[in-house]
């Protein structure tokens, strides 16, 4: 699989159906290698990736990240190889344990040892059985990962990472936690918008409820945040070091920040100005592979 080195991220669920497809043509069509698309609790992440790899023609869908805890490793290795055979390889796997707020409070699972349930979910999706057609490669998985054990982790038994809320600084920690040969996939955000009390209202909104999570919290705090930095939407400092804000120029910096950073692949969150929950086209235009 070539994931490319810039890839488009976002949520699909206020957008019907019809309307996910279209995006994902477009963004295709714009000569991105990969849409990812998350799972939290709107649509079931490989449902969703089927719905977007039947309606485009060679964009790669990947999952930013598919929880863990919402399906067995079985499942999970079934849906993978499904997803892999149909679409001739365009389906790329990210996995995570996610957070405990929403392990617990809304799945009702114990959050016990993460590190640990992620070893032993892995090997069981290594052997798990599978009886029906299998893709003609073996599947790419990456884990979102934050924390120097499972970046490890990733780098280990995985493809490599999918690191999520992170400044250039993170990518260049990550690198060195993986080593060299691991995918290093790296979300970044990005705002289409020079005036800075405008750009960091809209920040702050997408924001909030990241920077309630605790593993959010604990990761950016290895940068220099203080909880003041991480309380009540986030200070200007975590603001701009986490979402790329200004003009074109501007964004394609931060992108090759993590480009130089270590990153493989980047891919960027157009979060609109005016917060509606929507992509700016604008941005994902701009910076479009086919136009650059």
């Amino acid at each position: 699989m070539d994931i490319g080195k810039l890839g488009a991220w976002f949520f699909c669920d206020a957008m019907p159906a019809a309307e996910a497809a279209e995006f994902a043509v477009k963004v295709e069509q714009w000569g991105y290698s990969t849409l990812w698309i998350p799972e939290a609790m709107g649509r079931e992440a490989f449902s969703a990736s089927s719905w977007l790899l039947a309606n485009t023609k060679a964009l790669n869908i990947a999952t930013g990240i598919a929880n863990v805890y919402a399906r067995d490793a079985v499942t999970m290795a079934a849906g993978q190889k499904t997803l892999a055979e149909q679409s001739g390889g365009r389906f790329l796997l990210g996995i995570g344990v996610s957070h405990r707020p929403l392990v617990e409070g809304v799945r009702g699972h114990s959050y016990d040892k993460p590190l640990t349930f992620m070893r032993d979910y892995l090997a069981k999706m290594q052997s798990a059985p599978f009886s029906a057609v299998a893709p003609q490669e073996q599947p790419p998985i990456v884990i979102g990962a934050l924390h120097p054990k499972m970046l490890k982790l990733s780098a280990e038994l995985t493809q490599g990472a999918h690191p999520y809320l992170v400044p250039p600084e993170h990518t260049a920690f990550a690198r060195e936690q993986m080593g060299q040969d691991a995918w290093l996939c790296t979300e970044q955000k990005v705002i289409l918008e020079t005036d800075p009390a405008i750009a960091r209202a809209a920040a702050r909104s997408a924001l909030a409820m990241y920077l309630a999570l605790p593993n959010y919290r604990k990761n950016l705090k290895r940068f220099g945040m203080s909880d003041e930095d991480l309380d009540n939407g986030g200070s200007d400092k975590v603001i701009d070091a986490v979402v790329a804000w200004g003009d074109e120029k501007a964004i394609a910096e931060r992108i090759k920040a993590h480009h130089d950073a270590g990153a493989d692949h980047v891919c960027i969150q157009p979060l609109r100005p005016d917060g509606l929950p929507q992509p700016d086209f604008r941005i994902l235009e701009a910076m479009a592979p086919a136009n650059n």
